[in-house]
């Protein structure tokens, strides 16, 4: 656990180091050795914001800093911390302090800091995660995909579900897949296991699922609390004490079973075994 969350705050440290330079989620993550699609989704679960959320409020509090006690112009203070013109670092700015950059300067401005973020495991008593671990072979889903940015997902994906219920288009829903992820691009399919001897519905593909172990947990209750609070105690307790695996492919699993006498949910995630 102890050198996972330091490789974590490695990546953290990284980022503050490089705060006026180009940052890209591939270099980040390497500093946790995640890839960078698992690595915004743990830092989302952590720390409770996006990585880009993160960036852009260190970047605003050093250049709030930046304004306040030095004569630099506003304009090479843009550049600095990635903003192509002043007209676009000062709408940036006042969203998040509430005032203009101009107006930083004045004296007793209002300004807000947001600290740097430090990663700390607090024991306060011991949590029940349910998982069990299992060899699946190779499968094949069928269903409709889109494609969505990792900064925004959280609130299209559910969108997406929306639209699909409009118009099923021939599938039960049984599963949300994600696949080829880039760490800020990812296609997120609503989809069923694929049947080989019936049609494949107007609009839908096929997709093949590698065979290998996955670790299953159930989340049972209301959605999405139910698979919301799992997934937090996944990359927040769960991976940070796991021995033994770690974390492979560029997709993962969410499997519906409404269809059962006892409704569950599954979070599925591909291991490979060290």
């Amino acid at each position: 656990m102890k050198g996972w969350m330091e490789g974590f705050q490695a990546s953290i440290d990284y980022i503050e180091q490089n705060l006026p330079e180009e940052l890209n989620i591939e270099d980040i993550s390497k500093k946790a050795a995640l890839s960078p699609f698992y690595y915004q989704r743990i830092f989302g679960a952590l720390c409770g914001m996006t990585v880009g959320e993160y960036i852009r409020a260190r970047r605003m509090t050093m250049a709030a800093q930046e304004l306040a006690c030095s004569d630099n112009k506003v304009i090479d203070i843009a550049l600095k911390y990635g903003y192509d013109s002043p007209d676009s670092f000062a709408k940036a700015f006042q969203r998040f302090h509430g005032i203009t950059p101009a107006q930083a300067r004045e004296p007793g401005a209002n300004l807000r800091s947001f600290a740097p973020l430090h990663i700390r495991i607090t024991l306060e008593g011991g949590n029940m995660l349910d998982y069990k671990i299992v060899d699946k072979a190779p499968f094949t889903v069928v269903g409709i995909k889109k494609r969505f940015s990792s900064e925004t997902s959280y609130k299209e994906v559910p969108e997406f579900w929306d639209e699909w219920k409009s118009d099923m288009k021939g599938l039960k829903g049984m599963f949300g897949v994600c696949s080829d992820m880039d760490g800020k691009t990812f296609d997120y399919w609503i989809a069923d296991l694929y049947l080989p001897w019936e049609d494949i519905p107007e609009g839908c593909e096929t997709y093949q699922i590698p065979g290998g172990l996955w670790a299953l947990f159930p989340c049972r209750g209301s959605l999405p609390d139910s698979m919301q609070k799992v997934n937090t105690q996944i990359w927040s307790e769960w991976l940070p004490s796991l021995q033994g695996y770690t974390l492979a492919g560029n997709y993962s699993l969410e499997c519906y079973l409404t269809n059962s006498e006892d409704p569950v949910t599954y979070i599925c995630i591909p291991l490979n075994k060290v």
